[in-house]
């Protein structure tokens, strides 16, 4: 997840956080991974056909495609992606899944609250509500991640509801 707050150069962008699901492997490591087993099960279909052992080469042969199947879709699912933007005029939800499709929600800030709805036993939703609607937000995130980014998102929305004046007069 990354999560800034916006800078000068944006008129009126006010939080902006950018939440992709955690991959342990970079896709250079992921080919070599599968390379690796490819040439392991290679030598041991090899070594199988050298004893006379067909029905392990099928079997063989299946459990790599499973496998490569797998990689395949974790790697296609690390394409996804979520966007929370807060704005002066509203709060901007855009989701990209992972075969590139995108889906935009906007909400009002006016009456939004950001709620960390607490589950016994498994990671708490993070949900936007305002006037009984309820919108879940950051499910790729694990539990530190998601209070991380309900704390900074209700200190940017206290930010923007409470804003500090500059008046001279007052000094």
């Amino acid at each position: 997840m990354d999560a800034k707050t916006a800078s000068a150069g944006s008129k009126n962008l006010i939080f902006e956080a950018v939440i992709k699901p955690h991959r342990s492997l970079s896709y250079r490591a992921m080919f070599m991974v599968m390379g690796a087993m490819l040439a392991v099960s290679l030598f041991i279909t090899s070594e199988m056909a050298h004893l006379g052992a067909w029905p392990v080469i099928g079997f063989n042969l299946a459990d790599m495609l499973l496998a490569l199947t797998l990689f395949w879709l974790n790697m296609r699912a690390a394409r996804s992606c979520e966007t929370i933007s807060l704005s002066e005029e509203s709060l901007a939800i855009t989701r990209t899944d992972a075969s590139g499709r995108r889906t935009s929600f906007s909400l009002p800030p006016d009456w939004l609250n950001v709620v960390l709805e607490e589950r016994p036993g498994t990671v708490p939703k993070l949900l936007f509500s305002s006037r009984g609607k309820s919108f879940e937000v950051a499910r790729a995130l694990g539990e530190a991640q998601k209070r991380d980014l309900a704390q900074a998102l209700s200190r940017a929305m206290h930010r923007w509801r409470n804003p500090r004046f500059d008046n001279p007069q007052l000094r």
